[in-house]
């Protein structure tokens, strides 16, 4: 509050109380400790090489400019520019998307694969940032993702005798206790927001580890051997942000059809949505977890167990959020009775 890392209240904000922003910071020392506790251990010092390296540099430069932004609003040309030479930094040390599963395994040109690594990690930076608007909510579902994602990464190096101490394995228990540590103060009434110094350090780590994975992946191999997680690495990151990457979409076709700027906020985001059901804080963001899960978990499964398996989980995950949904609606038309009266 003292360095100014806050903004004054909008109209489309849900807090009522000025709240600091720095929260990315917090993240971001989280990490560094955490890479040179791993740095020591005999295990898991073998995930810490060129690729972690790279990481690091990326998410402190990310982090740097998310927390220029909580205290001076950079223009939306200013914090693309940045997430680019943040996807450059990855670049730089070997985090690219080498194939993409089309017509069995098709390689890709190096220019062509630096290209899609800057647009991923770019898309997923603005997918996080865009479902940021809630206590708690972001931070709740990125820990959803990446909880998703280690089961996903550890279980295939298992199974495929890779590495089990790699990069993805690594960043994605980085980014679970990140969140896990830092909910509880930000969860409603949240006492510290993430900001963007938190919300595109949190996109920055989870397409990094998407990333690495499809390069410690030998794809024709996983392929000849005829399981079904070839296309796998590349859908995962687009089914566990299903949310985030719906909301962004939405949002940028309203504000377009509507003769604003894609990036013009405003109250219409799918939280806000639910809000306006009737629901609290706490429900809206446990609806969503459910969403995110339901999306997340069931794509997880389907790569190492029967497809029932993977379509039980995610019909059991619908049914506790339709039973959420249902709840606040009767809870609501209980209060309107009540104010009737």
């Amino acid at each position: 509050m003292k360095a100014g890392a806050f903004v004054q209240l909008r109209s489309r904000d849900t807090h009522t109380v000025l709240t600091p922003r720095w929260g990315g910071i917090g993240m971001w020392i989280s990490m560094s400790i955490t890479f040179l506790i791993v740095s020591h251990l005999p295990l898991v010092s073998k995930s810490f090489g060129r690729e972690a390296t790279g990481i690091f540099l990326a998410g402190t430069f990310i982090m740097i400019l998310g927390a220029l932004d909580d205290m001076y609003d950079l223009d939306s040309i200013t914090k693309f520019a940045g997430q680019a030479v943040a996807g450059g930094i990855l670049l730089l040390h070997g985090v690219q998307i080498l194939w993409l599963p089309i017509n069995g395994i098709y390689t890709l040109p190096p220019n062509i694969g630096q290209v899609l690594t800057i647009i991923f990690v770019m898309v997923v930076i603005n997918a996080i940032n865009f479902v940021d608007g809630l206590d708690g909510l972001a931070t709740g579902i990125v820990a959803i993702c990446a909880t998703a994602f280690f089961g996903f990464s550890y279980l295939l190096a298992v199974i495929n005798g890779l590495n089990r101490a790699g990069a993805p394995s690594l960043i994605t228990a980085i980014i679970v206790g990140i969140c896990i540590g830092f909910l509880p103060h930000n969860y409603h009434p949240a006492r510290i927001f993430m900001g963007d110094s938190g919300a595109m350090f949190l996109g920055l780590l989870l397409s990094s580890a998407a990333i690495t994975l499809t390069g410690q992946i030998d794809a024709n191999a996983i392929t000849t051997q005829g399981t079904n997680t070839t296309l796998l690495p590349l859908l995962l990151p687009f089914t566990i942000l299903a949310i985030p990457l719906i909301d962004l979409g939405m949002a940028i076709v309203r504000r377009v059809r509507a003769g604003r700027s894609p990036f013009a906020a405003d109250k219409e985001h799918l939280h806000h949505k639910l809000l306006s059901m009737g629901n609290s804080h706490r429900r809206t963001s446990a609806i969503l977890y459910s969403w995110t899960a339901m999306f997340a978990f069931p794509t997880v499964a389907a790569a190492f167990a029967p497809l029932w398996v993977s379509l039980g989980i995610g019909v059991l995950i619908f049914i506790f959020s339709i039973a959420l949904i249902r709840k606040s609606l009767v809870n609501r038309n209980v209060g309107a009775n009540v104010r009737s009266k």
